[in-house]
Formats: C-alpha cells, sequence, structure tokens
C-alpha cells in the first residue's frame, strides 16, 4: 500500500528516467490526492509526458517509485493495473480506432460490456456520459471515428476515460483536452472537471492554455528540464508569474490597427447567393483570423482557399500558398519519415537539380528552422513521432514558413505549443506580414485570434462579422459567435 500520504491517489517519489543520453526526468516527486485538480505546465520537452507515461503504467523508472493507492504490496504496476485502479489518461495524441464506431470504441475500453446487446450498454453509457460533459454535443454515437472532426473526436476519448463500467474512475489525466474544443465547449468540460473533484475524484490537466490551469487547478506544479522547479496553489499565481516559473517572459498583446489595408487583395470566396454572409477578403502582408464555435466552416473555407489557389499537395516550383495542417496525424505527419525530411518536404522544388536532392543545403535548411523555432531534438534524423506532440506541430509549421508561397493557411497550428514558443511565432508571423506575406488563421485559442489584423467571425457556415484594428476583442468574437441567427 502507499505509504506516507496515505490519501494521494498516486505518489511518484524520486523519479529518474532517462532515454540514452537524454534524462527525461531527474528525481521528480509528484501527487495528487482525491478531491484536487492538480495544474501540470511546463514547456515542450520538460518532461510532462514522461512523468504521465509513469502515472499510466507505460513506462517504469529507472529509479524511484511510482505507488498507486490500492496497490498490493510487490505488486508490479503496468498500464492494465493502473487502469484496475482507476487511472485514466486523455493523451494529447488521440487513441480512438477510426474504422470502428464509437460505440465499438467504448467496447474496447471496457472489456465488461460483452455477451448479448452489448452495443446497446456501450452506446448508452457513452452517450451517457457525453450528455454529462458536453450537453448538446450531437454526436450519433453509431458513427465512425472516422467520421467524426477532431473536436468532436476529442469529445468522445474525454468522455470514454470518465466513462465508468467495473471500475470506478478515481484519476484522469487531461493532456491538452480543450485544444481542439472551441471556447464553449471548453467552458462546458472544465465545469465538469470541476463537479467530479468535488465528488471525490482527482484530475491532473496538462494545458498551454494558462487561464484554464488557473481557472481549474487548485494546485500548480511547474516543470522544467526533467524537474519539478515550482508548486504552489493556484491563487498564488498568475499568468506572468507562472510564465515566470516555466522560464518565459511574457510580452503584452498591443491592440494595433490593420497593417496592410492599402495592400492588394490576394484572397477572395464569396458568400454563397441568399445566405446572408460577408464575403471573404485578405490583403497582401495582413493577418486574417477566423473565429467562431468550432465546426462551423472555418477549416472548410481554408481548404477551399487552398483549392481555389491551385493548391496541391505535391509542391509546385513556385508555391502559391502553403498549408498548416490542424489535424497533424491526418494531413500533417509523414510518421515514417524522419524530422528533418517532414520538415524539408515541401522545399525539395528548391533543392533538386537534375532529379538529385542537394542534402547538404537540406541539412542547413533544417538546421536554421530548428534553432529558429527550437524543435526540441538532437538528431534531425530522428523519426518525426520521437517528438513531443507539440515538437512536432512545430514542424510542421516550419515546413510552411520556410517556402517562399506568398500566402500561408493555418488551420489551427499551435495545438500543444508552448507560450514562450507561441510568442516567438506571433513575432515571426509579424516579421513575415512585414514583408507582405499573407498570413488566414484559424485557432481556437482567443489570444491568438486576437493577434491577428482583421477577423471573420463564422456562425452555421458563413461569415457573420468582420472585426478590425480595436475591434478585435474577445467580447466583440464571443458576442458575434453566439448572437441568435437573423431571421
Amino acid at each position: 500500500m502507499i505509504s506516507g500520504d496515505e490519501t494521494a491517489v498516486i505518489a511518484v517519489d524520486g523519479a529518474e528516467k532517462s532515454f540514452g543520453a537524454v534524462r527525461a526526468l531527474d528525481g521528480v516527486s509528484f501527487s495528487v490526492r482525491p478531491h484536487e485538480c492538480v495544474g501540470l505546465v511546463g514547456h515542450n520537452g520538460a518532461g510532462k509526458s514522461t512523468l504521465v507515461n509513469l502515472i499510466t503504467g507505460g513506462l517504469a523508472p529507472d529509479s524511484g517509485s511510482v505507488l498507486v493507492s490500492g496497490m498490493a504490496e510487490g505488486e508490479k504496476f503496468s498500464i492494465a493495473g493502473a487502469r484496475a485502479h482507476g487511472v485514466r489518461c486523455v493523451f494529447q495524441e488521440l487513441s480512438l480506432c477510426p474504422n470502428l464506431t464509437v460505440e465499438e470504441n467504448t467496447r474496447i475500453t471496457h472489456p465488461a460490456l460483452k455477451g448479448l446487446g452489448w452495443r446497446r450498454r456501450a452506446r448508452a453509457l457513452i452517450a451517457g456520459k457525453l450528455d454529462a460533459i458536453f450537453p448538446g454535443h450531437g454526436i450519433d454515437c453509431t458513427r465512425m471515428i472516422g467520421d467524426l472532426s477532431i473536436a468532436e473526436r476529442q469529445m468522445v476519448e474525454i468522455a470514454t476515460a470518465f466513462s465508468e463500467s467495473d471500475t470506478r474512475v478515481r484519476l484522469v489525466i487531461l493532456d491538452e483536452p480543450t485544444s481542439s474544443l472551441d471556447a464553449g465547449l471548453a467552458a462546458q468540460l472544465l465545469g465538469y472537471v470541476r463537479k467530479f473533484v468535488s465528488e471525490g475524484g482527482a484530475v491532473v490537466i496538462i494545458s498551454h492554455i494558462l487561464g484554464e490551469i488557473l481557472s481549474t487547478a487548485d494546485r500548480v506544479v511547474v516543470m522544467k528540464d526533467g524537474r519539478v522547479v515550482s508548486e504552489r496553489r493556484a491563487a498564488e499565481f498568475t499568468v506572468e508569474t507562472l510564465v515566470g516559473a516555466m522560464g518565459s517572459v511574457v510580452r503584452a498583446r498591443d491592440a494595433r490597427a490593420p497593417s496592410a489595408a492599402a495592400g492588394e487583395i490576394v484572397l477572395t470566396r464569396k458568400a454563397p447567393a441568399g445566405s446572408g454572409g460577408i464575403d471573404f477578403v485578405a490583403r497582401r502582408g495582413e493577418l486574417v483570423g477566423l473565429a467562431g464555435l468550432g465546426g462551423h466552416g472555418q477549416t472548410r473555407m481554408l481548404v477551399g482557399l487552398f483549392n481555389a489557389g491551385g493548391g496541391d499537395w505535391v509542391s509546385p516550383k513556385d508555391p502559391r500558398i502553403a498549408f498548416v495542417a490542424g489535424d497533424r496525424h491526418v494531413d500533417g505527419n509523414l510518421p515514417l519519415w524522419s524530422i528533418l525530411r517532414n520538415m524539408t518536404i515541401s522545399l525539395l522544388p528548391d533543392l533538386t537539380r537534375r532529379g538529385l536532392v542537394d542534402t547538404r543545403a537540406e541539412a542547413e535548411i533544417a538546421a536554421r528552422w530548428r534553432e529558429r523555432i527550437e524543435v526540441r531534438t538532437k538528431d534531425m534524423a530522428n523519426p518525426i513521432l520521437s517528438l513531443s506532440g507539440g515538437n512536432q506541430q512545430k514542424v510542421l509549421f516550419a515546413r510552411a514558413l520556410a517556402t517562399r508561397a506568398p500566402v500561408v493557411l493555418m488551420d489551427d497550428p499551435m495545438r500543444g505549443v508552448d507560450i514562450g514558443t507561441k510568442q516567438e511565432v506571433y513575432a515571426m508571423l509579424r516579421e513575415e506580414a512585414a514583408k507582405g506575406r499573407t498570413f488566414v488563421w484559424y485557432s481556437t485559442e482567443m489570444d491568438e485570434i486576437c493577434q491577428c489584423d482583421r477577423v471573420y467571425v463564422f456562425r452555421e457556415g458563413r461569415i457573420v462579422a468582420e472585426l478590425a484594428g480595436a475591434e478585435v476583442s474577445e467580447e466583440r468574437i464571443l458576442s458575434a459567435s453566439f448572437a441568435e441567427a437573423a431571421a
């Protein structure tokens, strides 16, 4: 049984873990108690994912211990053991089987659902939990996971983690749980987390959206370079002091007028006839944001602009448009390739002479972007999947930015990227825009949308508001997002 703090659901004591020459954890101690929500924060590569894998039984520490309340003396800790003791995790990299339905995925997670009528019971279990966490979700549990949007998939994964069949859920770890959810869905989830905790559950929430951490967690643990560097009650932190503990400096966001209102138009898209929507226009040197509730047409707009601009997933010699995918597993990563090749694939026309790739120039470009955007790896020849989720997203971002394309379309490109890197990317975007590059940016994060010169707000598949300069604010965007549709 657990020694020391008898009330802890899980206790990690002095854990060390290395992968070759890389020390991922360096003497980490961490515990979570019932009735407690703990925020776990740190930059990409700080050691959070390794710690989570220890807690869920996916890894064993090289030294130190991981103990779960209820474990028998000498019991070997494993993934199955963690589940048996009520530990659940929603990983940033979603793990649902795309070729199975929602109810079939539920059966995989809950093997007690067997015998005649298991589909009906699985459907009732997952639908009930979706209703509890995300009222009005509208998800048909007989649909294939692969047919759902990334937000819907994330909702199903979260509901699956909180659902109970034969084992009581005691601890749920949420790794970037709102990265694909709009503000309304995120608020529903965080409200349910507080309810679950008030009823005796325990939650660890990992998020780069620090406002969510401070508003939801009771206690915050900060990691850096494989160590716990700060641990305090959430009420004792502000966003600024929390970022400072992580090792970054917060730069204030200034309201700004559109940077290139007089620039020539580079992209247009007419609103459907009779829709009552607003036409889309983007000018040279602008950052144009696409906002509104998730799933209301923003990604469809980006894909339409890409296709209309002569977009092709095979890079042309003189690209007009580059695209940063939001779902890196479906539209971004080449999982069998190296980090370097994933980063430079869009540059091959520029790097190829007489059918041969200039590998020296390729390596130099990749090294320059690795340093500029701080991809955490010692060897660019490593597989892309060896990186954390946030670092994989950096590679996709660098892939687009390294091209000569004058227009860059971005579909929620900063999911899982730490706040320090985000601020550096914001500065990079401004620098590129000042040179005449145009960015069209869909994001589920309000701080990112408020970086834009102009913002189009979507509702029910059409643009219902256009905001510019000082008009771009959270209040104005939310007001337009939730306003009643015109009769």
